[in-house]
């Protein structure tokens, strides 16, 4: 600890202390001194608690894992186990109906619906496109992807295809027409766009073979900006805007009657700037590295310079745009994302920062006091104030109650005002879906958000009832009633405790990132629900499923939704097991090859090079979006069918070993890469099979333990080579 800094009776990594005190602490009224013994404060006050809540999930799990024990899986008593699980105070009582109190939230939380980002904040040049995706050209969206067919005279190519140039256009004025009709005809005959002046007001009129029309609701239309030679049109619909961007002398819009060579529309109305599970950060350089780029978002300086296309590419903040209104006066648009923050979760220490007797703190403390801090540099992004940090894997109302106090002592130590830190609460596990309103009760003067989180809530219902019996394969759980109840258990308590209107409801992840037309059918699901955002795995996409909220009125839908009755607590547990030897052996190895080269195809990333989250080609070579959740989900499903016989352990290590040399070929391509199947004593390939063999006892399923004492490692020797 020689090279560790005393700061207020805590041992702080010097990187740690550079960046806090010139970097984060840079302009503001709160001095090291304060910072440093505020935290020390916020040690002693909550690491006691912290501690004896994660002991608290220890006891509940060893009871329902001796109920399961006695009984078998919940199917062969329901109500029996709802009382056992009230009886162990698992189950909490309900509160009394109420309305949340939140105050002080911006419209894109409140009462603007669209898609939700999350990325790794860690990636600098991601964390600035996801800023950037509040706009994106739906375009460039349709014909780079498979929402337009690839087939036949409309396959992409090398160059410019102008048959499928031609089929996006099309596509374009299906949406202009759905969206926003005229008069009369379609905008495909469109031969030109004109704004007119009638009196103090502008309204856009187009000319079509048929005539001079104007919108079927002209109050659609409410900017616009340039000239007629090269200008843009400000549409408005649902609370989301989309422009249409006219430039005859382009090659686009050379090819358009009118002129128009783009339409943009409003996309991502938030991104979450990931902390947590898309992130591998597991000491003090990788922490300063994830919270210097949080501190940039929010001041406004963060850039990134790359290579793309053989020439160097800056990227950095969007400004906001500026049109004139209707009038005459000045419209202006915001340029960016909403951002809001994912801490870590409670479970996970961090050595950057020690106690005086040299034991690492709860690095959600951490998280807390340091990405606040940088928030309060925020010139860019919240126009209320707001500090927005979404918490991930909370187990029931007490845990959100401790995120919320946690929150207040943060307030104190940095002088801001009460109840300035938002909470979103991420409804992924167990305990916190089966008492989800107490949960928001808990937070009702700070939620700002719930969202279902279905591939951690996986995880966590295979950990839950890791002993009532083998769980179905990873394709049957989808279809499963308990999922479609939690999911809709939701949306439906959340609009019981009065979030319409007043704060978001979010769905989760479409994990398919090159396959759109399937998202395109699938994802309207989600603001039907009553869900007023969703999450979504691209830019692109963003461009992609906005146009899903302008079909879609989420505010009608959850009028609609809003006097539904909520699925029982018996729909909620309900996940069966599989049927002892049901399945065929040769159906039991491909699950297995399946979840053994999921695993390593994320671990082996995360482990040699750092990579939280990444596209990775599953056993059919489909690209999934990958991250900590989705290896929970089959570490746990391995870990189960091993803990019930249906794979022994020598069955595991030799799945292991074969699709190491799967994913050796997969990842050919990188020269970064270091194979597995050569060295099945590296590092990777045993942290990958440590979270098979020992996901039974890891705490709550989770992988985090295991993934950063293995990254540990190879950073170690990777330092002691350059040493």
């Amino acid at each position: 600890m020689s090279d560790y800094l005393a700061k207020s009776g805590l041992s702080v990594h010097p990187l740690l202390v550079d960046f806090v005190e010139k970097e984060a602490l840079a302009g503001l009224a709160v001095t090291a001194d304060q910072f440093w013994s505020g935290l020390a404060a916020l040690v002693a006050e909550h690491g006691p608690t912290n501690a004896r809540l994660l002991a608290r999930r220890d006891e509940l799990q060893s009871e329902i894992d001796e109920w399961h024990h006695r009984y078998g899986p919940v199917a062969n008593n329901p109500l029996g186990y709802e009382l056992f699980l009230k009886d162990i105070g698992y189950l909490v009582p309900e509160p009394a109906d109420f309305t949340i109190e939140t105050t002080g939230l911006d419209p894109e939380i409140t009462t603007l619906c669209g898609p939700q980002l999350v990325v790794p904040v860690s990636n600098a040049r991601y964390a600035l496109n996801a800023a950037n995706a509040r706009w994106g050209s739906l375009y460039d969206a349709l014909y780079g992807t498979d929402v337009i067919s690839r087939d036949g005279e409309l396959a992409p190519g090398k160059g410019f295809n102008a048959v499928r140039g031609q089929a996006v256009v099309e596509r374009a004025a299906e949406f202009l027409d759905a969206t926003f009709p005229l008069e009369s005809g379609s905008h495909r005959d469109v031969t030109g766009y004109h704004v007119i002046k009638e009196g103090d007001e502008r309204r856009l009129v187009v000319d079509t073979p048929a005539g001079r029309f104007g919108l079927k609701d002209a109050s659609a239309f409410v900017g616009f900006g340039g000239t007629e030679a090269k200008g843009e049109l400000v549409l408005h619909h649902n609370g989301l805007h989309a422009i249409l961007v006219i430039e005859p002398a382009s090659v686009i819009g050379a090819s358009h009657k009118a002129g128009l060579s783009d339409v943009v529309v409003e996309a991502a109305m938030t991104t979450i700037q990931d902390c947590e599970d898309s992130v591998a950060a597991v000491d003090a350089e990788d922490k300063v590295g994830v919270y210097r780029n949080w501190l940039g978002l929010m001041n406004g300086t963060l850039q990134d310079t790359f290579e793309k296309g053989g020439r160097s590419v800056t990227r950095k903040l969007n400004a906001d745009r500026q049109y004139k209104d209707t009038k005459g006066g000045t419209l202006e648009l915001k340029g960016r994302s909403l951002l809001l923050v994912r801490n870590v979760g409670h479970l996970m220490t961090t050595d950057a920062i020690k106690t005086a007797d040299g034991k690492p703190i709860g690095e959600g403390l951490m998280d807390a006091a340091i990405t606040v801090l940088c928030a309060m540099q925020d010139v860019v992004n919240s126009r209320t104030g707001a500090i927005y940090i979404v918490k991930p894997k909370m187990h029931g109302p007490e845990e959100v109650a401790f995120s919320c106090a946690i929150f207040a002592s943060v307030e104190k130590m940095l002088g801001l005002k009460p109840l300035s830190i938002k909470i979103g609460i991420m409804d992924e596990e167990r305990r916190t879906s089966a008492n989800l309103k107490a949960a928001i009760y808990e937070a009702r003067e700070r939620v700002f958000f719930i969202n279902t989180g279905f591939l951690d809530r996986t995880g966590d219902e295979i950990h839950t009832s890791m002993e009532a019996g083998p769980v179905l394969r990873k394709d049957e759980i989808k279809s499963e009633r308990w999922l479609s109840a939690y999911e809709d258990r939701n949306v439906l308590i959340g609009l019981s405790c009065g979030l319409s209107g007043r704060a978001q409801i979010g769905k989760g992840m479409w994990a398919r990132p090159d396959d759109m037309a399937a998202m395109m059918e699938a994802k309207i699901g989600h603001p039907n629900s009553g869900a007023n955002t969703a999450w979504v795995p691209s830019p692109t996409a963003a461009t992609l499923h906005a146009l899903h909220y302008h079909q879609v009125d989420v505010f009608e839908a959850q009028k609609r939704r809003h006097n539904q009755s909520i699925p029982a607590l018996t729909d909620l547990f309900s996940m069966p097991i599989q049927v002892p030897f049901s399945l065929s052996r040769e159906e039991i190895n491909r699950e297995l090859e399946n979840n053994a080269q999921g695993i390593l195809g994320y671990v082996v990333r995360w482990v040699q090079q750092g990579v939280g989250c990444s596209k990775v080609p599953d056993i059919n070579n489909v690209g999934l979006m990958e991250d900590r959740a989705t290896c929970r989900i089959s570490s746990q499903a391995v870990a189960n069918w091993l803990r019930h016989g249906l794979v022994s352990k020598d069955d595991v290590i030799a799945t292991f070993e074969r699709m190491a040399a799967v994913v050796d070929e997969q990842n050919a391509g990188d020269p970064l890469y270091r194979p597995m199947a050569e060295n099945f004593s590296s590092i990777a390939f045993q942290a990958a099979l440590d979270l098979a063999l020992h996901g039974a006892e890891q705490p709550s399923g989770y992988t985090e333990p295991v993934l950063h004492a293995r990254r540990r490692q190879v950073k170690a020797r990777e330092a002691a080579k350059r040493a």
